[in-house]
């Protein structure tokens, strides 16, 4: 059984949480959690967080053994872009894009 938890219109690009996923894809939860704290990336703190929450999920919700669980996708996609502007010069001015991103994390007992 699957239990996900999903976390939307975290403040951080895609790019920059794909980074980290490739690294605990596919290892059981503890093994996960160990090696995204000693990351220094903001992007660690993220997943650590909504892997967590998956973790509580399964506990809770599904009556599921958290020791045996394993990390079996992490889907990581763009949300909405916020659009702002600084100025420049000669009365110019140049957008600054923040991008947003969608946390899915999917774990699964075995």
């Amino acid at each position: 059984m699957e239990v996900k938890a999903t976390a939307k219109y975290m403040r951080i690009s895609a790019q920059k949480v794909r980074k980290i996923i490739g690294s605990i894809k596919g290892k059981p939860v503890e093994v996960g959690i160990n090696s995204l704290k000693f990351m220094p990336q903001k992007a660690a703190v993220m997943v650590e967080k909504i892997l967590r929450s998956a973790i509580a999920n399964a506990d809770q919700n599904a009556d599921m053994d958290v020791d045996s669980l394993v990390i079996k996708n992490i889907i990581v996609n763009e949300g909405p872009t916020l659009k702002r502007f600084r100025a420049r010069a000669r009365g110019r001015g140049s957008r600054i894009l923040k991008r947003t991103s969608h946390i899915t994390v999917v774990v699964a007992e075995g």
